[in-house]
């Protein structure tokens, strides 16, 4: 790939690259990595300055990992027909079975290729023994991770670009021919051998999401990088590349209703949903809180949430289960009554009276273990509550506001078992790959399992770039 337009601190270089990687998280730096290391020179264009690279990489924090025996950090085993079934049971069945089976049984080679570039990891802590069999955790979280693979990428001859935009994916025919972008300021244009795109979906684009969700995508929240606004797939899109996904699917969570517009991260989710009863505006219970485990569940809340009026909803629960879930980085709001904490929610104090009142009394006794599906429950009630099903009355009383926190979009390009993107009219784009969140469609049609997307975009990033660098050796 030829440098052939740039003003600014790289004059007077002249490179050629074979392959650009445009994105800086996990999935473009495991892609970056894999093409290094199969003799490509390697360009990574990030979007983000160097403070804030990695895309939603940043913010995560395990990958689900198949395997046969324990590790080091994972326990017992888990196989590919029981992590199959958690996948198809989070997605409804609205999956691609081959591509799925691909990255599932691709994962157990994943956290080995993981310690050679240096990622480091933890058994589960407290709060996370529910995932010690399936999903391995990274000493350091997501930043570390990233540090581990930028160090990597860079020792091997990888060569990265900061604050760069791309502004257009030129096809022409069943080829990209050119790369544009601003760069630091300054216009690049790249002729293309070959292109990795890795770059994200478009949760950060408010407009696009009013598109898909109407005005009321105003209200959401996005946990992870202002970056991310889609528009290498738009420009992809309106070139005739096959999109796979709903633009109203995403991975979106319950989380803080006080946490920033970008870039909270993992800290401003809640995970006091499953022993709790959660409430809209108007102090009425919308659906079953403790349907499942809270990692097969999580995922499904803040697309429920963003189904209430104004976006919003609240987390009602005593002080008995203070202590059961982390609590959020924004203080508990609490009060002596559940009027007064209505009051300070800014609820109607009779209307929540009520609504708990009603739990209460529809509660059936039963032996709770917050560490299991315990069947307390209730009846007579609707929605019910299946577990965790316990009285609301030993004050003070706990209130958490919620929003639909948004973490990825998975509406996506279409590409095949090698990583290779597809155009509308089925055929491959010949020097194009896709890995990561904008191709996750392909895959998540609905719902989310925790730590599968670090397994997508490791699995197909390492696919892109191994596929890539043997396209440009033939």
């Amino acid at each position: 790939m030829q440098l052939y337009t740039l003003r600014g601190e790289m004059d007077q270089k002249h490179l050629n690259f074979d392959i650009v990687v445009i994105g800086g998280g996990n999935a473009a730096l495991t892609a970056a990595v894999e093409a290094r290391l199969g003799g490509a020179s390697v360009l990574v264009l990030e979007h983000a300055p160097k403070a804030m690279r990695g895309g939603n990489s940043r913010h995560t924090r395990n990958i689900r990992a198949m395997h046969a025996a324990p590790t080091s950090v994972l326990t017992e085993a888990y196989l590919e027909d029981e992590y199959w079934d958690d996948l198809q049971r989070v997605t409804g069945g609205q999956t691609d079975g081959e591509l799925a089976k691909l990255t599932i049984r691709s994962t157990q080679d994943a956290l080995p290729f993981m310690a050679r570039c240096g990622v480091k990891f933890q058994p589960s802590l407290s709060g996370t023994l529910s995932l010690s069999r399936t999903n391995a955790f990274f000493l350091g979280g997501g930043k570390a991770l990233l540090n581990a693979y930028y160090a990597t990428a860079e020792a091997l001859g990888v060569e990265v670009l900061y604050d760069t935009q791309i502004t257009e994916v030129t096809l022409e025919g069943h080829r990209v021919r050119r790369l544009k972008a601003v760069s630091k300021g300054f216009p690049l244009e790249l002729a293309c051998k070959i292109v990795i795109a890795a770059s994200g979906g478009f949760q950060a684009n408010i407009e696009w999401l009013k598109e898909a969700w109407g005005p009321s995508a105003a209200n959401f929240l996005i946990r992870g990088t202002p970056y991310a606004q889609g528009g290498v797939l738009r420009n992809l899109l309106d070139q005739g590349v096959a999109s796979v996904g709903d633009p109203t699917q995403c991975h979106a969570v319950a989380i803080d209703g006080r946490a920033p517009k970008f870039d909270g991260g993992i800290a401003t989710r809640l995970d006091c949903v499953p022993f709790s009863i959660v409430v809209n505006k108007h102090g009425q219970r919308f659906y079953d809180e403790g349907e499942d485990v809270w990692p097969k569940r999580y995922a499904i809340w803040g697309r429920l949430v963003a189904q209430q009026p104004d976006q919003v909803a609240y987390s009602i629960i005593d002080a008995r289960a203070e202590k059961l879930f982390m609590p959020s980085v924004f203080p508990a709001i609490k009060a002596e009554s559940i009027a007064a904490l209505a009051e300070k929610l800014g609820l109607e104090p009779t209307a929540l009276e009520e609504t708990v009142s009603r739990y209460n009394a529809a509660c059936v006794p039963g032996d709770f273990d917050s560490s299991t599906l315990d069947g307390v429950h209730t009846e007579g009630l609707s929605p019910p509550k299946s577990n965790w099903a316990r009285p609301i009355l030993q004050p003070p009383f706990i209130g958490y506001p919620l929003r639909p926190g948004i973490t990825f979009t998975y509406l996506g390009v279409k590409v095949n078992e090698r990583a290779e993107v597809i155009m509308r009219d089925e055929r491959v784009v010949e020097n194009l790959y896709a890995s990561g969140e904008i191709m996750a469609g392909s895959i998540l049609g609905k719902g989310y399992l925790a730590g599968f997307g670090m397994a997508i975009g490791t699995v197909f990033g390492r696919i892109a770039g191994k596929e890539a660098a043997r396209n440009v050796r033939y």
